[in-house]
């Protein structure tokens, strides 16, 4: 069971992550011009391919492999990990996790990597620690929190992160939560002084018990063009979305691909979140089929997550999933090709 939950949790991640690249950073305004009836990927001949935040949490997924759940153990690897990752020339690093992989390899410690923002980059990456730890709530938060400042040291971020940590955790469960209980929850994890974080999520709550649609909630917290890559903006609209869709990967996607922005991490946390709950029998079987990718390739995140299950359930620790170093700074270079392919093709109509 526990293997189902965690590769749900990777592929939902993947596929989330995606489709919605093609359309990051366009407004919901352009986004509808250009791409005005999105069904199917669409970064490369109808084919999708994974971008950081998938990368961030499968390196996330090996690092809980050999540490077995050791917070030390799970803060050098991940520090390990992300400094040989950013050689591969990712494209479309995050401006704080590139600043923070480069202190790491000038020797600072992962301790004090950090910087101070309060960006994204903690939240796409702690679905899977939710998954894993999703009975030891003591456990989740201290790892959620190594994780968060390995690269921001913003608190903002932290609290982001534990709270699509505990979605998932809950996702996993196989359990319907009403929006009440889950905001109780998030309240007795972080804390009843985080004022600003918790009126957002008790605004995205009211708003998925209304059945509000996405987008109406997005235009409510003045987020009509786009969700930006702030995580106060980020994590309160995909909690709002998931919240309304437990159970459906397809539409609870599409409906936040449709409201722009940063596209590809908002659908890729609420993927790895409702991934967990459904499978990979929840996730529509032609979005997994049209997924272009290697070496992190469907097989690859699938063998991840057994082993990762494994170490879960028996508490020891093994060796990590391997990649192909010669074949991630290949891929890459093709990767980024696209994305400049897609940058060109924005300059023209239709506006």
């Amino acid at each position: 069971m526990l293997k189902k939950l965690i590769t749900g949790c990777l592929l939902g991640t993947a596929i989330g992550d995606a489709f919605g690249l093609p359309y990051e950073g366009l407004s919901k305004q352009r986004q509808n011009k250009l791409y005005p009836n999105i069904k199917n990927h669409n970064f490369i001949f109808k084919k999708g391919m994974i971008s950081d935040d998938t990368e961030h949490s499968c390196m996330v997924a090996q690092s809980l492999i050999v540490s077995a759940g050791n917070t030390s153990i799970f803060t050098k690897q991940l520090a390990y990990r992300l400094r040989w990752w950013l050689l591969g020339l990712p494209a479309g690093i995050g401006y704080a996790t590139l600043k923070s992989i480069i202190k790491l390899w000038l020797g600072v410690s992962p301790h004090k990597s950090g910087v101070f923002s309060a960006g994204n980059g903690a939240a796409m990456r702690s679905s899977i620690i939710g998954v894993c730890y999703n009975n030891d709530i003591q456990k989740l938060q201290e790892l959620v929190r190594a994780s968060t400042r390995l690269t921001h040291t913003d608190i903002k971020a932290e609290h982001g992160a534990l709270a699509v940590a505990l979605a998932a955790s809950t996702a996993s469960q196989q359990l319907f939560i009403s929006p009440q209980i889950y905001y109780e929850k998030l309240e007795n994890l972080i804390g009843l002084e985080q004022v600003e974080f918790l009126s957002l999520i008790k605004q995205a709550c009211n708003s998925a018990q209304l059945q509000e649609t996405t987008q109406i909630f997005a235009a409510k917290i003045g987020l009509s063009k786009g969700i930006t890559g702030y995580i106060y903006h980020t994590v309160p609209v995909v909690i709002q979305t998931w919240l309304r869709y437990q159970q459906d990967y397809q539409t609870a996607i599409l409906e936040i691909v449709a409201c722009g922005g940063d596209t590809d991490t908002t659908a890729a946390i609420l993927g790895g979140i409702i991934g967990a709950a459904v499978g990979k029998e929840g996730i529509p079987q032609v979005w997994l089929n049209n997924l272009w990718e290697y070496p992190r390739n469907i097989k690859w995140m699938e063998s991840l997550g057994t082993r990762l299950a494994q170490v879960c359930q028996q508490n020891t620790n093994q060796s990590s999933l391997s990649l192909p170093i010669h074949g991630v700074f290949l891929r890459n270079i093709l990767f980024l090709l696209i994305v400049i392919f897609h940058g060109f093709r924005r300059l023209f109509p239709p506006y």
